[in-house]
């Protein structure tokens, strides 16, 4: 077991060797990253510190926690935030069920668990040493956070849409995004086992982060890409589609990203169309095509009605 692990750790070690290896190791797994994501992660992973992944929604933030852990031949333990969120779901709860079972079955250990005691007071401290056995690691169930720091060998960490979750929520995080540690009051502190695990945290930025959570993490913004990425993006992603196909997608795209709409196309919205032009057996983009597609790429109906009187003008542009 200590070999392998051993093993584990030096591969890691390998592929984040530098940000240039990273990048190239990121890109081998198809997620086309710029030098400033590899950097970030470089340095999440040689500081051992969290990173802190904001950006509009679809621009790959979760994908690049998925993508490393992937990538690291690590498990991903994925906690999804939303409103109301609390420790009983993010770090762990009791198994009342089992403690209500144990105490029915052991009832009839009862007069051997008092015997010999003489009074009240000493009646107490023998119930008191056997209850405490319900609150032990056995009657314990993990939830995503504590589950991570008990991973032997490691893993990543995705705690998604942090801004979903109550800011006091955030408070809950700070012990184990600064020491790798969670403290429960029945058993005591619980450390990361071995290799702490490589956290991601994403936010789509629906709210403020508190500074006392940014203070343990690193940052990193992911904007909607660059023409160049996003084509390399696509070429990845979607390889069987036609070369001029994809310029002119992603030129069209880029075009959409400059009107006023409620929601931008993102990269997901990209891919997805690339994929469902590649469907339709498309080799380049005509008024037709677009306006029956639309609805892959735009989510809001006030979207696409705006966008359907410009059809035209913008096939015509990108056709250039």
């Amino acid at each position: 077991m200590a070999e392998q692990q051993a093993e584990t750790v030096a591969e890691i070690d390998k592929i984040a060797a530098s940000v240039s290896s990273l990048r190239q190791s990121f890109e081998a797994h198809r997620y086309i990253c710029s030098d400033q994501i590899a950097t970030a992660v470089f340095l999440a992973y040689q500081l051992r510190k969290p990173i802190l992944i904001e950006g509009p929604p679809g621009v790959g933030k979760t994908e690049l926690a998925k993508t490393a852990a992937e990538m690291f031949a690590l498990p991903l333990i994925r906690l999804q935030c939303y409103e109301g969120l609390d420790e009983s779901k993010a770090i762990y709860e009791w198994k009342y069920g089992k403690q209500l079972l144990y105490t029915q079955i052991l009832k009839q250990a009862l007069d051997e668990v008092l015997a010999g005691a003489q009074g009240f007071t000493a009646s107490v401290q023998k119930l008191h040493a056997f209850g405490d056995i319900f609150f032990s690691e056995e009657f314990l169930e993990p939830r995503p956070l504590l589950k991570a720091l008990k991973e032997e060998d490691g893993c990543v960490l995705l705690i998604d849409e942090i801004d979903k979750a109550d800011h006091e929520f955030e408070s809950l995080l700070l012990e184990i995004l600064s020491d790798f540690q969670v403290s429960i009051p029945e058993i005591g502190t619980v450390k990361a086992v071995s290799e702490p695990p490589l956290v991601f945290l994403t936010s789509n930025n629906t709210r403020e982060i508190s500074d006392a959570l940014k203070r343990r993490c690193l940052h990193l913004y992911i904007p909607f890409p660059e023409p160049d990425i996003e084509q390399r993006i696509i070429a990845a992603r979607v390889p069987e589609i036609p070369p001029e196909l994809q310029r002119q997608l992603v030129a069209f795209i880029q075009e959409l990203r400059t009107l006023d709409l409620k929601k931008m196309p993102a990269i997901s919205e990209t891919i997805d169309w690339a994929r469902t032009l590649v469907l339709l057996h498309a080799e380049s983009l005509d008024p037709k095509l677009v306006s029956d597609t639309l609805n892959v790429i735009l989510k809001f109906q006030e979207d696409i009605d705006s966008v359907a009187s410009e059809v035209n003008a913008l096939t015509a542009k990108i056709a250039k």
